[in-house]
């Protein structure tokens, strides 16, 4: 795919102040960590994961994703009356019907005739969001439209450490495939499309490719949907190692087929942000691909794994830390399960 008209206007992030270490959840799990013989300081051993950070207690997605969302509007100087399109994108959601992009749409008070609704395509969900927006804004169906995503990680964190320590008849084994779901962690983004005829940023969304095993879409699962409020217990079974490898195996596919669309090589990427795993997943990828880690921009150690929201929210800190400098080629590589993977090239300029 390949864009001549889309333009990235803004990104912004908005992330929890309650942090939650390794170390933390690993109290929490002592019972299950006595029984089973587990080394402390496994968790971050393992992930490279030292903390993650939760919303506070009652933290809607839709009241997060509203408060990104009106921050990268504030950053690009527009109005909430000049979007014609709105995105929710997370997989965490406030219900299941109607969208929570209604939510959101209501709180940023954008306008009527404003387009909006959810895409849920697991950590994949933002990158899906942009290619549906810039699709509507290559065709001039749309000027501008805001894609958001808000992660509300504790559910998820605090079902898991509650069901490990319950079931006294959990094996090692048994153990392993819950263990990624503790690097779980909350964010929440906005990335802000428009015209390249309306553009005051400058930073072109060039295009880039999809690949997809699905094959291996076992690898990682969560059970029925039942959105992500304070009274959710969700859970999520994760063969981690195997989706690695084939996840891995995808990527590099993708990362052929973009550069090949765009027109680059392994050189041409000045900073790249990819979906925040952890340590392993970041290194293996950067070595299957043959791309410079130097070039890398991590937030895995502190922010955990975020969904959604994990690789917009690292491209955004990228460039608010001043990572990002005018002419930078930017590659944006995400993996989620499925196995799908979409991997973006933008061109920033001052």
């Amino acid at each position: 795919m390949r864009y001549s008209n889309v333009c990235i206007e803004a990104l912004s992030h908005v992330i929890p102040t309650k942090i939650v270490s390794s170390e933390m959840i690993e109290k929490w799990l002592k019972p299950v960590y006595e029984r089973l013989h587990l080394p402390e300081g496994r968790l971050e051993l393992m992930t490279g994961i030292r903390e993650r950070r939760f919303w506070e207690d009652n933290t809607l997605p839709s009241d997060v994703s509203a408060r990104a969302g009106q921050l990268v509007l504030e950053k690009a100087r527009m109005l909430a009356d000049q979007i014609d399109c709105l995105l929710h994108c997370s997989v965490s959601r406030d219900f299941v019907e109607p969208a929570t992009s209604t939510s959101v749409h209501r709180k940023l008070g954008l306008p009527a005739h404003a387009l909006n609704f959810d895409i849920s395509n697991a950590c994949l969900g933002v990158l899906s969001g942009m290619i549906i927006m810039a699709n509507m804004i290559e065709l001039n169906q749309i000027k501008s439209g805001l894609i958001v995503a808000g992660e509300n990680s504790k559910p998820l964190v605090a079902t898991t450490v509650k069901n490990l320590v319950e079931d006294t008849t959990l094996t090692r084994r048994d153990v392993k495939p819950q263990f990624a779901s503790l690097t779980i962690g909350s964010a929440a983004c906005a990335v802000l499309l428009t015209h390249r005829s309306i553009s005051s940023s400058g930073h072109r969304l060039l295009g880039g490719a999809h690949f997809s095993d699905t094959r291996f879409n076992h690898l990682c699962q969560g059970d029925a949907d039942t959105g992500m409020t304070g009274g959710s217990t969700p859970h999520m079974a994760t063969d981690s190692e195997q989706l690695l490898i084939h996840g891995i195996e995808v990527a590099s596919e993708t990362w052929r087929r973009t550069k090949g669309e765009l027109h680059w090589d392994d050189d041409t990427p000045d900073v790249i942000c990819t979906h925040q795993v952890g340590r392993a997943h970041s290194k293996l990828m950067y070595e299957n691909l043959g791309l410079d880690p130097e070039k890398g921009f991590s937030t895995f150690e502190f922010l955990g794994n975020c969904g959604s929201a994990s690789l917009p929210v690292t491209a955004s800190m990228a460039a608010d830390e001043g990572r990002l400098k005018p002419g930078d080629n930017l590659a944006m590589l995400g993996i989620g399960s499925g196995i799908n993977c979409t991997m973006l090239g933008v061109e920033w300029h001052g």
